[in-house]
């Protein structure tokens, strides 16, 4: 005789005293959201943004994210340049409404490149204190760069590393003397300092030896130069 089937044999069981129902499935849970791990996730709208050839210490990555930087797990960066934010004024208010409050930490990266920035400055200014932002300042695509490295390198170190200190070594100080300079920033210090090894040295320098030093261009170079050639002027009881 041939065997039943297994339709056959087991139709009837859930119609028995013996079946029970199995639980309901669970519902599927949403997907975390991608976080930065070591890398800086970049919003696929900054592609072709000069900064991004100035982040060199940490990796990025174009990723689907609402900010057009994610600089860390609670914090981001929107990029605005003055140019652009003169023919579009409304731009950065409309980022910001749709941005909300996702991340603690949000930054306002703003790259100076018009003439005259002081009223917009005045204006994005007052937009950072009324909605909670951090304004950092660039004055080129390679500064803003190394600024966003310098968040994503310093996610989970501790903020003693950052903090003033009260007493350094000689070339700690020099290092705070060549940033008082315009747009001469710590990363710039560092890489004179590694150059030239002295303030003889650097003092001797020609304007053109000083902007060959890396992320120190012709304006840089310029206003250093300038600035170490200034003549001082002594005062004296008489």
């Amino acid at each position: 005789m041939a065997s039943s089937g297994f339709g056959e044999a087991f139709g009837g069981l859930k119609s028995s005293e013996f079946y029970e129902s199995p639980p309901p499935a669970a519902a599927a849970k949403p997907a975390p959201a991608k976080q930065s791990g070591y890398s800086i996730l970049v919003n696929p709208r900054q592609r072709g943004n000069p900064l991004l050839k100035a982040i060199c210490t940490v990796p990025w990555e174009f990723s689907d994210v609402a900010p057009d930087y994610v600089i860390g797990a609670k914090a981001c960066a929107l990029f605005l340049s003055l140019r652009y934010h003169q023919l579009n004024p409304s731009y950065i208010s409309e980022r910001l409404q749709a941005l909300g409050r996702a991340y603690e930490l949000q930054v306002l990266l703003v790259q100076v490149d018009v003439r005259e920035p002081h009223h917009m400055l005045k204006e994005l200014t007052r937009i950072c204190l009324r909605c909670e932002l951090t304004l950092m300042l660039a004055w080129s695509a390679d500064e803003a760069g190394r600024i966003l490295d310098t968040y994503k390198a310093y996610e989970h170190k501790s903020p003693e590393m950052i903090m003033e200190q009260q007493a350094g070594s000689a070339q700690e100080q020099l290092s705070d003397a060549l940033t008082s300079v315009r747009s001469v920033n710590k990363t710039d210090a560092a890489a004179l300092l590694a150059t030239f090894g002295s303030l003889e040295r650097l003092v001797l320098a020609s304007q053109e030896q000083l902007s060959l030093c890396p992320g120190i261009g012709p304006g840089k170079a310029k206003r250093l130069y300038d600035v170490l050639h200034m003549p001082v002027r002594r005062t004296g009881k008489s």
